[in-house]
C-alpha cells in the first residue's frame, strides 16, 4: 500500500521505447534577466514510451544546465514521501464516508480494478488523487514514465544538480488543510467527473495537447480551468495553480539572478493563463519569450 500511495502522489502536483522522431512537447519559454538566461519547460506528471526521446533542444539543455529545477524531486527517497503521506493523507481512525458517497466510490473503484479496503485508510482528497491516476493509467499513461522523472534521470546522468522549488510536505499540506466537508466535496466532484466520462475525455485532451505542443489547445485548456465553477475545479485553479505560481515565480527569479543556463521544468498548466508563472515573471521585469 505504501508503494501505491507514493506512486499516486507523484501523479499530483507527477525513456523506454523510442519513437522514430523526437518532436516538440508541452510548452517552452526562454527567460532572460540579470545577464542570465533560463529555459522554462512545461511537463506532464505521467508519461508513456512514445513521449521519448524529448526534442533535442530540451534533452541537450538539461544535460548542459547549471541546474535543473523541478517542483519536487521525483527520485527522492520513498521514505520521505511515505512520511508526508502519513502526516497529511491518512484518515482519522474510524472515519467513514457518507453512505451514498461510499456506494458511488465502491462502484467506481470496482470498475477501475481498485480495492476499496486498500483505500479505506486514506483521506477523501487522497482517494480522489488515486482515482485521477487510475483514469490516466486506464488510458495507458504511467507515473513511472512521468516527464519530471525522465528529466531528473537525464540530469543525474549528466551530473547536473537537481533543485526542488517546493517540498513534498508543502504540496501535501495544501490538501491536508482542507476541512472534512471540503474534502468530501472534492471527492464528490471527482467521482462525478469520472461517472460522466468527462474525466477520461479531459485526460485525452490534456495529453494530446501536451504531446503535440499544440499552443491553441493548451491555451484552451487554461481557459477551461479558469472557467470551472465546481468546487474541485476552483480548488485546482485557486490553490494548486494560482496559489502556488507566485512562490514558483519567486524561486525562479532567485535562480535566474544567481545562475546562467539553468532549466526549470514544472507542470504545464502552471505556464498557461493570465496568472501563470511566465506572466508573473514578466511582471517582475524579466523578458519571457514563448518558444512554442
Amino acid at each position: 500500500m505504501r508503494r501505491q500511495i507514493i506512486v499516486v502522489f507523484f501523479s499530483l502536483f507527477l525513456g523506454a521505447a523510442l519513437p522514430a522522431l523526437a518532436v516538440d512537447r508541452g510548452a517552452l519559454f526562454k527567460v532572460s534577466g540579470a545577464g542570465h538566461t533560463m529555459l522554462l519547460f512545461g511537463t506532464m506528471h505521467v508519461g508513456q514510451p512514445d513521449f521519448y526521446p524529448l526534442e533535442p533542444r530540451i534533452a541537450q539543455a538539461v544535460a548542459h544546465a547549471s541546474t535543473l529545477a523541478l517542483e519536487v524531486d521525483p527520485l527522492m527517497p520513498p521514505e520521505v514521501v511515505a512520511k508526508a503521506v502519513r502526516e497529511y493523507g491518512m484518515a482519522a481512525p474510524g472515519a467513514a464516508l457518507p453512505p451514498a458517497l461510499a456506494a458511488r466510490l465502491a462502484r467506481t473503484l470496482g470498475k477501475a480494478g481498485l480495492d476499496p479496503a486498500a483505500l479505506a485508510p486514506l483521506k477523501p482528497w487522497m482517494v480522489a488523487m488515486v482515482l485521477g491516476v487510475s483514469e490516466y493509467a486506464r488510458l495507458g499513461y504511467r507515473t513511472d514514465l512521468a516527464v519530471d522523472a525522465h528529466l531528473a534521470g537525464l540530469a543525474r546522468a549528466a551530473k547536473v544538480k537537481v533543485l526542488e522549488l517546493e517540498s513534498i510536505d508543502a504540496q501535501m499540506a495544501l490538501f491536508g488543510s482542507l476541512s472534512d466537508a471540503d474534502q468530501l466535496r472534492y471527492l464528490d466532484d471527482s467521482l462525478a467527473l469520472i461517472e460522466s466520462g468527462k474525466q477520461r475525455a479531459e485526460v485525452r485532451q490534456v495529453v494530446d495537447a501536451w504531446s503535440s505542443a499544440d499552443r491553441a489547445a493548451l491555451d484552451a485548456l487554461a481557459a477551461r480551468v479558469d472557467q470551472d465553477t465546481t468546487y474541485a475545479g476552483r480548488f485546482v485553479r485557486d490553490v494548486l495553480l494560482d496559489g502556488r505560481n507566485g512562490g514558483l515565480a519567486d524561486k525562479l527569479m532567485l535562480l535566474l539572478a544567481r545562475e546562467d543556463n539553468a532549466v526549470a521544468a514544472i507542470g504545464v498548466l502552471h505556464l498557461l493563463g493570465k496568472h501563470s508563472v511566465p506572466a508573473l515573471l514578466r511582471a517582475k521585469g524579466v523578458t519571457v519569450e514563448r518558444v512554442y
